[in-house]
């Protein structure tokens, strides 16, 4: 399955000096994002990347992704356009290279056959980086009242045999 935004990057056509890449989503891929992120739109994407060899195959990519994209307010369920920027680092394997275990590594991209699939990756750091509750401005959740009205109190278990223990 080919993913919504591709930029299938061969590492052999990385030179030794490395290379720069600005890679932009069309309309049509952005659309296909914003579905497969469930949000009403992106609006724009691009990066902008630095890519250099490592020794055993590898490419270290560093830069950065920006992108304009549209989410439903969590309180009012308006459309909120918000500006992402964010650093990238990320890191292809090289032939015969296994995944790092280190928490602090750049996030790692696999490439069969010595081909990587950035754009896919790019998109992951995007998805990453969106707003888990977005709000329009102003909006706020209703305030929470102090104590909860008697009625909705809640009821002491042993109540009722309170009670009965006052009837003889």
């Amino acid at each position: 399955m080919t993913p919504e935004f591709s930029r299938p990057l061969a590492l052999a056509r990385v030179p030794p000096e490395g290379r720069e890449e600005h890679l932009t989503a069309t309309p049509a891929e952005r659309a296909a994002l914003a579905l497969r992120f469930g949000i009403p739109a992106v609006n724009r994407f691009a990066a902008d990347l630095r890519l250099a060899p490592e020794p055993g195959g590898g490419v270290a990519i560093t830069g950065r992704l920006s992108a304009e994209v549209v989410q439903d307010c969590v309180v009012t369920l308006e459309p909120v356009t918000q500006q992402v920027e964010e650093h990238v680092h990320l890191r292809i394997l090289g032939p015969g290279e296994t995944w790092s275990d280190d928490p602090e590594a750049p996030d790692e991209i696999e490439a069969p056959g010595g081909v990587a699939e950035l754009g896919d990756a790019l998109a992951e750091q995007l998805s990453l980086a969106l707003d888990p509750y977005p709000r329009a401005p102003g909006a706020a959740l209703p305030e929470e009242g102090g104590e909860p009205a008697p009625e909705a109190a809640p009821k002491n278990p042993f109540a009722a045999l309170a009670a009965l223990k006052g009837r003889k």
